[in-house]
């Protein structure tokens, strides 16, 4: 019987060494392709799309589109459905060779309250682009809605990007706290897994993924994302709304996290579709506006709050007649509570009145940061812009500091806000004429010699163009605007909101 030891054969086993090295590329290759194949298969499905998968926090009922058609088809126009939160305005179905398109995004200081987008700096920059550079045909489109907030733009930017833009003028930050959201997940994201995460939402792969991981319950609270009206639901809408506000600080960081996620992830869909931006860090009014609600330090006992009380009473007497005894008092019951925001800005006051204006400051910021009801963008909100603006390559106009530089006492206030956020007409020129500077700085455009003296006369023939009433509309709406923030909002939806079912008052 033959034998079929291998020693008696003769044969040697194949050395596998020499092939061993093959297995690992091999196994990445096999590994690519079925990515590939995978994403190539989410394309041709059209499943997984980066821009239907940007917010991890909200979802809306229902989103419906900010431009229609007009009748005649010759141009796109404000949507009637949505003219109660937007002004109207439109651009040419058709764009013209020579035009520049820019459309603006942001709440009610984009739209130009308390009037309207004929004295917004959207209609500035316009005439001023018009005047500086007339060969061109220069499209200044106001996308801006009352109580909007930076969640709620990013469908509209989708939306235009579908109308041949080549610039945004993105201006947020005022409305991020005016929405009940809840955000019971939250983590903070380490810079790293930001910048991962917005390279990783590129692909279609990871978006499927990422959504089955995190199901959309439809839901308000809980483990899903919110679901929000397709209107803006604000707190302050509601009869005695200003109540629903309480010191929560998880909350305001949830907020503060959701708005920069948005921000982000405007910026990621515009450096897809390869269109460049432009920031606006929106001005706030530090030395003439109190803030909305004060709320005292937990833990504060009856005794320490009497003494708090009988401080500050005292320190009243002496605002006017003796401010530097007031600010002493004062500080004496911030030892005892300074968590109350009016406190500090009666200090801002007092030490206005004393020329101490580094001081005044110094409170006026922390009578902001302390307001329950935060209707002014909070030193988050405008760090998260700046790191955005920054960390993205993108032009911002800090029109905070524009418009502050600007005010002898150094400190923003009445001189170019007409309340808590909104610019005056001249406010508006100069943050139009900004960003005009900034866009010739970026290459955008060249201006001609001697524009500013022309735009000035420009300006003059439009505002000339304005009537009466357009002025009056807009001092009535600076009146409902002050009984709305106080929770006495005029006109529907006038009800209990489901919140203040759960605050016993």
């Amino acid at each position: 019987m033959a034998s079929t030891n291998i020693e008696s054969t003769g044969e040697q086993p194949r050395p596998l060494g020499r092939y061993r090295w093959w297995f690992r590329p091999a196994a990445v290759v096999l590994g690519l392709s079925t990515f590939a194949l995978a994403e190539l298969v989410l394309v041709i499905a059209g499943v997984g799309r980066p821009e239907e998968y940007e917010d991890p926090f909200v979802g809306f009922s229902e989103i419906r589109p900010l431009f229609v058609s007009s009748d005649d088809g010759q141009q796109y126009e404000i949507a009637e459905s949505r003219r109660a939160y937007f002004a109207l305005d439109s651009f040419a179905a058709r764009k013209s060779e020579d035009a520049f398109r820019i459309f603006c995004l942001g709440g009610s200081t984009v739209q130009g309250r308390p009037y309207s987008r004929q004295t917004s700096f959207t209609t500035w920059l316009q005439l001023a682009l018009q005047t500086a550079e007339p060969g061109r045909t220069w499209e200044v489109i106001n996308c801006g809605g009352v109580s909007y907030a930076s969640y709620r733009l990013l469908p509209i930017l989708k939306e235009c990007l579908e109308y041949e833009p080549d610039l945004f003028v993105i201006c947020t930050g005022h409305n991020e706290f005016l929405e009940d959201r809840t955000y019971p997940t939250l983590k903070q994201a380490s810079p790293f897994w930001k910048g991962a995460h917005e390279q990783l939402a590129r692909l279609r792969t990871y978006n499927v993924l990422r959504e089955a991981a995190q199901p959309v319950d439809g839901t308000t609270e809980g483990e899903g994302r919110a679901e929000l009206k397709s209107e803006v639901d604000a707190l302050l809408d509601y009869e005695e709304g200003l109540k629903a506000y309480e010191r929560d600080d998880v909350w305001k960081a949830g907020i503060v996290e959701h708005f920069e996620q948005n921000l982000r992830g405007m910026i990621a869909t515009l450096r897809r579709a390869d269109i460049p931006a432009i920031l606006v860090l929106p001005p706030s009014n530090l030395s003439d506006s109190p803030p909305f609600k004060s709320q005292h330090r937990s833990g504060l006992s009856e005794s320490d709050r009497a003494d708090w009380d009988q401080l500050v009473a005292q320190a009243k007497e002496y605002v006017r007649s003796d401010p530097d005894r007031a600010i002493e008092l004062m500080l004496a019951a911030a030892q005892i509570d300074d968590q109350y925001a009016l406190l500090h800005f009666q200090l801002g006051k007092c030490y206005e009145a004393t020329e101490r204006f580094g001081s005044a400051r110094k409170h006026h910021e922390l009578a902001r940061e302390l307001d329950v009801c935060p209707l002014r963008a909070v030193a988050a909100i405008e760090k998260a812009t700046r790191a955005v603006a920054a960390d993205k390559g993108v032009p911002l106009v800090d029109a905070h500091e524009l418009l502050e530089s600007r005010c002898p006492s150094g400190i923003l206030g009445e001189r170019f806000l007409v309340d808590h956020v909104h610019p005056s007409i001249e406010g508006h020129q100069l943050i139009a004429e900004t960003l005009l500077e900034d866009m010739v700085q970026q290459g955008w455009l060249e201006s001609t010699s001697g524009w500013n003296e022309q735009t000035a006369e420009v300006y003059m023939r439009h505002l000339e163009s304005l009537d009466d009433i357009y002025f009056a509309r807009g001092q009535q709406r600076l009146n409902n605007l002050r009984a709305w923030s106080k929770g006495r909002a005029d006109g529907p939806p006038i009800s209990e909101h489901p919140k203040m079912r759960t605050m016993g008052n």
